[in-house]
């Protein structure tokens, strides 16, 4: 049996290597929250209903998470975490689709959730100079004491590595268990593995989401 889970269209542009098939999947996964937006947003009503009663129940849960962890500066950090936690989502749940290798979650590619945890990483420590300045922002790195500098820059570095790799792991291994039991078992065992691997992409992307949630506490948080 040739698991197609992990494998990659890979093509060499300007001499670097590139994962052609999470390239065009990040751009799915981008269209589709743009479709589901559109949709959610086309006919405001004050009484929701459809895709907006369901977008403003995820946006208002969410929301509620990031202010009981974050205080009332979440808003400077709600943006960015609500296009992680949906991209997240439905870029974990199309590779679940039925379809014959065509479509894969570009989170089961250590590159995309790599340069997202990064990503994340270079805001929060943004968000930490902007809003206690730069030199509150290096007397951080040397707390409680001096030498502990170099223990905190092993933590930040192991954030968004970490963060990376359980996202990414998660992905790809629940998506080759369903290509081995599809072979196995076709019908009964992968439908029944579909379900959980859907629990399974939301709850990671919350997961993600929230872990970033808690590291952006020390930028924009309510100090004690």
């Amino acid at each position: 049996m040739h698991l197609h889970t992990g494998t990659h269209d890979v093509q060499y542009l300007w001499g670097m290597a590139v994962n052609m098939d999470t390239l065009y999947m990040t751009w799915l996964t981008g269209a589709i929250i743009l479709v589901m937006l559109l949709l959610a947003t086309r006919s405001l009503k004050l009484v929701p209903s459809g895709m907006q009663n369901a977008m403003e129940a995820i946006v208002e849960v969410l929301c509620n998470q990031f202010h009981d962890t974050l205080g009332p500066n979440y808003r400077k950090a709600v943006y960015m975490l609500l296009t992680l936690f949906f991209f997240i989502l439905i870029g974990n749940e199309i590779g679940l689709l039925p379809t014959p290798h065509l479509i894969v979650s570009p989170t089961n590619d250590l590159n995309t959730t790599l340069g997202l945890a990064v990503g994340a990483s270079l805001v929060t420590h943004a968000l930490y100079v902007q809003n206690r300045g730069v030199k509150r922002y290096i007397q951080h790195w040397f707390e409680p004491f001096v030498p502990f500098v170099l223990v905190n820059m092993i933590e930040e570095i192991s954030k968004p590595v970490t963060l990376a790799m359980r996202l990414f792991g998660n992905i790809l291994a629940g998506e080759i268990l369903l290509e081995v039991l599809n072979f196995l078992a076709p019908v009964a065992v992968p439908m029944i593995w579909i379900f959980v691997s859907l629990a399974i992409g939301v709850i990671q992307a919350f997961i993600f989401t929230i872990l970033v949630t808690s590291y952006l506490g020390h930028a924009i948080g309510e100090e004690h």
